[in-house]
């Protein structure tokens, strides 16, 4: 990598690590370590590549993708994240239900299968259609449909409290809009 490439390099790691960092922390399920090893895997491709990327962001986001896949295909158990009992509810006029909702979220996630998780972020958070989705992780339209459905159903399961009050539960309720 000549200088000016280096300096390419830097510039994009310095600009969009952050977000990066947003999304690799959603798809380890809040676990900041294992996703900063994540992204910082993800870098580590990109800048042994970096001369014949195109899009930068593009690149890095599908390397994410692909080695979290890696991780929920690996034989190794998984280790469990213990979480503390949630707090009582909040009122809405303390100010906290938003990052309350926040924080249940994230618990919520943590306890779905890496698989799950993978597809939810991928289809809300990035907003991705599911035919990307089945190419990202390398399966059919209907197998992202399918762990859509249940995954959504189980977030629904471990945390009713993600249903907006002025919206009932029902069948195109999405637990990302929070």
């Amino acid at each position: 990598m000549d200088a000016a490439e280096q300096d390419s390099f830097r510039e994009f790691v310095a600009t969009r690590s952050s977000a990066l960092l947003r999304t690799a922390v959603l798809l380890s399920g809040g676990d900041r370590h294992a996703a900063e090893d994540l992204l910082q895997n993800a870098l580590v491709k990109a800048a042994g590549r970096w001369r014949r990327i195109d899009e930068p962001e593009a690149y890095v986001r599908r390397v994410l993708y692909r080695q979290q896949v890696s991780r929920w295909r690996l034989k190794w158990p998984r280790r469990e994240l213990a979480v503390a009992e949630l707090p009582e509810s909040a009122s809405a006029e303390d100010g906290t239900s938003a990052a309350e909702l926040r924080i249940v979220l994230r618990g919520a996630l943590a306890k779905l299968t890496t698989r799950q998780r993978t597809v939810l972020v991928l289809r809300y958070f990035e907003d991705l259609p599911e035919a990307e989705v089945a190419e990202l992780l390398g399966c059919s339209v209907g197998t992202v449909r399918s762990t859509t459905h249940r995954s959504l159903a189980r977030l629904r399961a471990l945390a009713p409290e993600l249903a907006r009050p002025d919206r009932p539960a029902s069948r195109d309720f999405s637990p990302l809009e929070v």
